[in-house]
């Protein structure tokens, strides 16, 4: 079976060597800013995002919309630390999946993406 793939866009680099141990089952492309991430999204097809809400080069929020308005259910992980209602609110309007406030529990992230490709969750969680 292929191993599901991954676009993190996350610029703190302790954050993304947490995400390869906890991650490390899937194939994961790690890139630090939205520039660097664009070409990866536009040349292949992964099975879950996870974005960080603010990035060097703009706004993990506009990624999102962007992703959203090609790939209406392709899941969004947002992991950040904006932790106000309204940066959780502007995620999840614009179409954000997940919403995971640093620091956050690992074993809660992979316990998401478990469920994320487990059909009958997924049904039933999907925003719609």
């Amino acid at each position: 079976m292929e191993k599901k793939r991954f676009l993190i866009v996350e610029d703190d680099i302790e954050s993304c060597k947490i995400l390869n141990i906890v991650l490390a089952e899937y194939d994961l492309t790690v890139v630090h800013t939205l520039a660097s991430a664009k070409p990866h999204y536009q040349a292949r097809h992964f099975d879950v995002f996870m974005l960080d809400n603010w990035l060097p080069d703009g706004s993990g929020i506009d990624f999102c919309r962007e992703i959203r308005s090609n790939l209406p259910d392709t899941p969004i992980i947002f992991t950040s630390g904006a932790a106000h209602n309204y940066n959780i609110n502007e995620a999840t309007d614009a179409g954000a999946t997940h919403y995971l406030v640093k620091p956050y529990d690992p074993f809660q992230l992979q316990q998401i993406v478990k469920d994320l490709f487990n059909p009958s969750i997924r049904a039933f969680t999907s925003p719609g």
